[in-house]
């Protein structure tokens, strides 16, 4: 039985336009136009780290030049356009998908009761009560607002008080929704008083419905994926849920059984819509401009696909001891075109208004030449703009040699 395959080329032009990569990075990155960004990728992953711009707001930056941090905010505070919960982890997400997370608020209420009890975390649902009746009475609050006369273990960060484990509760499984951060700090407020009445009482998807939209969606965002990849997109349907649901699919003729050429010339067995081939010619050819990427990025986010797609090894070293890091604390990759250059290190030094590139490393047959050193000068002096910085700064040796071959680095 013969399948239809795309060669490596094609596989990766499809992948960054449905990851909005392909096309020239520009519009005006507020209102509707970032919404609309937003729901093409399905959501923005939100991230604390901050050497130069927060993840959830490099990602949106890297396809919408124009956009600063506040536009996101008034999306999502004022406008309430997005809602704030979990896929693989913390995101913003359109709140026209709302419906669809009810089945993840039952799965976290259930999981996280049995979960955080293993954590010894006694006492948390005995403060349920009490802590909805407080949001209800004072308003939204943040973790430090409640339970001020808890003791707090000495287990560290994740080590919460009770009052600040059933807000966490309480908001991963829908009775709480987040309503803005300050300092990075969430403020949860009672869920009907953000969310429309239509969303939150009315009737909902079944389980069921809800899978099936989820893998949908998911491989729609992704162009070609496995049921693993289709399930981790979300995290919420489960492995053996995305493969039951690719086979039904694929039994209708609404899916077919793809082949994908990965960079090192492996072929790997994917399912995709009918038109898959159809849709990789029509994707447009991707832009030689070169763009900083988040390590978040959700075109990167798995590793493993990014290095069987696009030859590109990657691994964010922020837990690993600084004398043992290879490259640095949160490095970034380098797109062009269709390939990942490189990766760079830099930071932004806020007391002199400057962005310092510490080390550039290109990747394995990439040249340095004066044509690519002046488009990474340019996309710099726009991240420093981005960063609010005044100037660009490099180290002494900061050009690199290539770094080892994918897989040993």
């Amino acid at each position: 039985m013969s399948h239809v395959q795309l060669d490596n080329p094609a596989a990766r032009r499809l992948f960054l336009h449905r990851h909005a990569l392909a096309e020239p990075p520009a519009g005006p990155g507020r209102g509707d136009d970032l919404a609309a960004l937003i729901h093409r990728l399905g959501f923005v992953q939100l991230d604390s780290i901050n050497t130069v711009g927060r993840a959830h707001d490099m990602i949106l930056r890297a396809r919408r030049p124009a956009f600063r941090p506040a536009h996101l905010g008034r999306l999502y505070e004022r406008d309430r356009a997005l809602f704030e919960h979990w896929t693989h982890d913390a995101a913003m997400i359109p709140i026209a998908f709302y419906p669809q997370w009810r089945l993840r608020f039952a799965r976290d209420a259930e999981m996280l009761k049995a979960r955080w009890r293993n954590w010894r975390r006694d006492g948390f649902e005995d403060r349920f009560a009490a802590v909805l009746a407080h949001i209800r009475d004072h308003g939204p609050v943040s973790s430090s607002e409640v339970g001020t006369d808890e003791k707090k273990g000495s287990g560290g960060w994740w080590d919460w008080h009770p009052s600040k484990t059933a807000l966490e509760y309480l908001w991963r499984s829908g009775a709480l929704a987040v309503v803005g951060r300050s300092g990075f700090q969430k403020r949860y407020d009672l869920s009907e008083r953000v969310i429309d009445s239509a969303m939150l009482t009315g009737p909902g998807p079944e389980p069921q419905e809800c899978v099936n939209w989820l893998c949908g969606a998911a491989l729609d965002r992704l162009g070609f994926a496995t049921p693993g990849e289709i399930a981790a997109f979300w995290d919420t349907a489960t492995p053996a849920e995305a493969r039951d649901w690719c086979h039904r699919q694929l039994a209708k003729d609404a899916l077919i059984d793809a082949r994908i050429a990965c960079a090192d010339g492996r072929v790997r067995r994917v399912f995709a819509r009918p038109d898959i081939a159809d849709q990789a010619t029509a994707a447009p050819e991707p832009t030689g401009r070169l763009r900083v990427l988040s390590p978040f990025d959700p075109a990167l986010r798995d590793r493993a696909r990014a290095e069987r797609l696009f030859g590109f090894h990657y691994r964010i070293e922020v837990f690993v001891p600084a004398a043992k890091r290879k490259y640095g604390y949160y490095v970034f990759p380098l797109l062009e075109g269709d390939r990942l250059v490189g990766r760079i290190d830099m930071k932004a030094r806020r007391d002199g208004a400057r962005l310092q590139v510490r080390a550039l490393w290109p990747e394995p047959g990439i040249r340095w030449g004066r044509g690519r050193a002046a488009r990474l000068e340019a996309e710099l002096d726009r991240v420093a703009r981005f960063a609010g910085l005044e100037t660009v700064g490099f180290d002494d040796g900061w050009l690199r040699d290539p770094i080892p071959a994918a897989g040993t680095g």
